[in-house]
């Protein structure tokens, strides 16, 4: 008879398997792990000390949980194999590639050995729990602006107000863009964009649209971004955080207000990594160049024109993905220049871009906050990029907050 048991020990979760596990109760351990890891777990221990018997439906299970696991720096160890089980792990050459162990105080040692290198504060803020940690040498990282955001509501853009913005000249960016080198063949390509460590992806203002990007090796491309108009932020990262919220979620608009809780200065460069638990973003359905300006001659935004031309959500999607996201958080506009207070928008308090890429288990460890980066963003499929609403509401993740001049 099969039985899994779920258990909370040393700070990790430990899962007991009784009896066999086979192509008829895999499924079932399957789901429980498969539950476990996305409601955050990084660290499992599988206790088989009372599992009679495994069939290779069963080390399916282990090893896909094992795959999932390692790409977020997370483990799961095998406490206590009962000698058929592990004449089985043997058999098929497992046992090189797991960690089995015999005892708790060897489980104790190794979670121990997990620890951060870096001294990292914990801390609880208006119901979030958070991680992070504090780079003390760090200097200002600097904003800059490319063309200028106001023929938008107009559709008066024609080929001179293109500005070429190089992938090497702002490791973040957000905007309207795209890629091409002929204003004919691109100038109905332009759509909300991002740019993460230099790669640029963007969602053409078309009908069916699909995330086109174009990936940069740090130091080795250098590649042209066409923009009509955005802003980019180059820097180091001044503080780098973890958040969760068990309870319910966090949207967007706490998070802007955390942010500003850990940094004192009045503007902050965003990079955010986190899963979704429902994403609401708006992108536009034309590219507003001249030559699509509206017959009636009304700006795009009003009644008549803005279903033509916004994709606006009536309901959260996209619950489970993973979510890229890069822009600005001001504390007080007032005391920004009037070009800081046109990139962020009149009476707003932050301009975020984000890309929505695929469900997978999303890293915890904000030392590797940079690899997870580079890891989601040139590893999985990305399914489109838009100006990120602030009901947009998030389980877990991470963000990297650079100091910024204005």
């Amino acid at each position: 008879m099969f039985s899994c048991e779920v258990k909370e020990d040393l700070g990790v979760t430990w899962i007991k398997v009784e009896g066999r596990i086979d192509s008829l109760s895999a499924p079932q351990l399957q789901l429980e792990i498969n539950r476990l890891i996305a409601s955050g777990e990084r660290t499992l221990v599988a206790d088989l000390s009372a599992t009679s018997y495994i069939s290779s439906a069963g080390l399916r299970v282990f090893m896909e949980a094992f795959k999932q696991l390692k790409k977020v720096e997370g483990e799961i160890y095998f406490h206590q194999i009962t000698m058929p089980v592990r004449s089985l792990f043997e058999m098929s050459n497992l046992t090189g590639i797991f960690t089995l162990v015999e005892s708790r105080d060897r489980i104790s040692e190794l979670l121990h050995n997990k620890k951060p290198s870096i001294p990292v504060v914990s801390s609880l803020v208006d119901g979030i729990s958070i991680d992070f940690l504090e780079r003390q040498s760090t200097s200002s990282g600097e904003l800059v602006s490319f063309g200028s955001p106001d023929k938008v509501a107009t559709s008066q853009y024609c080929e001179s107000d293109v500005v070429t913005v190089y992938s090497d000249e702002a490791q973040f960016a957000a905007g309207l863009a795209t890629l091409g080198e002929q204003y004919d063949e691109y100038k109905n390509l332009f759509g909300e964009a991002m740019t993460v460590q230099g790669n640029l992806f963007f969602y053409p203002a078309v009908n069916r649209p699909a995330v086109d990007f174009m990936l940069c090796p740090q130091g080795r491309t250098r590649v042209a971004h066409k923009y009509l108009h955005g802003f980019g932020f180059s820097g180091d990262y001044r503080y780098i955080l973890s958040f969760e919220d068990a309870d319910r979620f966090v949207d967007l608009s706490r998070l802007a207000d955390l942010f500003l809780k850990i940094s004192t200065a009045n503007l902050l460069g965003i990079v955010l990594l986190a899963e979704s638990k429902g994403f609401w973003g708006m992108n536009l359905k034309r590219t507003p160049i001249a030559e699509n300006r509206p017959a009636n001659g009304e700006e795009i935004l009003t009644r008549e024109n803005f279903p033509a031309w916004v994709n606006f959500p009536v309901e959260p999607g996209e619950i489970g993905h993973i979510v890229v996201a890069v822009g600005l958080v001001v504390r007080d506009q007032e005391a920004e220049s009037s070009q800081v207070q046109k990139v962020v928008g009149k009476g707003k308090s932050f301009h975020l871009h984000g890309g929505v890429f695929a469900r997978e288990p999303l890293g915890k460890n904000i030392e590797s906050f940079d690899q997870e980066l580079i890891r989601v963003t040139t590893e999985l499929p990305v399914y489109k990029v838009q100006h990120v609403l602030r009901q947009s509401r998030f389980s877990r993740g991470m963000a990297g907050i650079i100091e910024l001049r204005g």
